[in-house]
């Protein structure tokens, strides 16, 4: 998928970018490159797999839920690694307020430079494990939409994820075909940490390259205040009847 392409395939979804936005994508790619001669950001570096597997494939979170693309909402991404898919949903929609966590400082100190290049404001980057963080009153049960794209396993990835969004909210995984065994196993962990099953979607990504699957968690209820447990815990021993 070509940067054009790209454009095109947004139009169609009514995202029309302004030039500083075609931009901000042009910047994006370019230091995403460079950085990761040096440093291991991705193992996708071509342009037209940028677009389509990193930019794309963020993007598409706004399809399935349309106020990522037009309201001023906070979100918090856990485990970006390289701003994915936190930043290229900021460069669409400039209200949203980003928190984005991150366990390894180098991609933090990346980040840090990404944004100031692409001149992106209320972008908050955390260094620290998901699980310190969301026992961090500055931060636990605060935001409208949590997020991670292909961190861990779902019923590891909930008790990283569901202890930072507030009650109202909803923690979205971004997940691959495995989605649907990989939620059977984590209904505990989503019931236990609050959360409530509240819809599934799939969306096939351009030049088949495979589907993007979608689980929205509502939060009910307020997370029991020992999760989440201790770093590295829940990745040992998820969350199991």
């Amino acid at each position: 998928m070509k940067p054009e392409e790209f454009f095109e395939a947004l139009a169609k979804q009514g995202i029309d970018l302004s030039a500083t936005q075609k931009d901000q994508f042009a910047t994006y790619f370019h230091e995403l490159v460079e950085t990761n001669k040096v440093m291991n950001l991705t193992s996708i570096t071509e342009e037209d797999q940028v677009y389509l597997k990193h930019f794309y494939d963020s993007i598409v979170l706004g399809f399935v839920d349309e106020k990522l693309l037009n309201e001023e909402l906070t979100l918090c991404d856990v485990g970006s690694g390289a701003g994915f898919p936190s930043l290229p949903l900021k460069i669409i929609n400039p209200k949203l307020k980003i928190t984005i966590v991150d366990s390894l400082n180098k991609r933090i100190k990346f980040l840090d430079t990404l944004v100031n290049k692409l001149n992106l404001d209320n972008v908050n980057l955390v260094h620290g494990r998901a699980e310190e963080v969301g026992k961090n009153p500055q931060f636990r049960e605060s935001f409208d939409v949590v997020t991670a794209r292909a961190v861990a396993a779902m019923n590891v990835l909930t008790e990283f994820c569901l202890p930072l969004v507030k009650i109202g909210g909803q923690f979205v995984a971004m997940k691959s075909e495995k989605a649907p065994e990989e939620l059977e196993t984590a209904k505990f962990a989503i019931q236990t940490l609050g959360g409530e099953i509240k819809q599934q979607e799939s969306v096939e990504l351009p030049n088949d390259a495979g589907i993007r699957n979608f689980i929205f968690v509502s939060k009910i209820n307020k997370t029991p205040k020992k999760y989440p447990r201790k770093p590295g815990t829940p990745a040992k021993k998820p969350l199991v009847k």
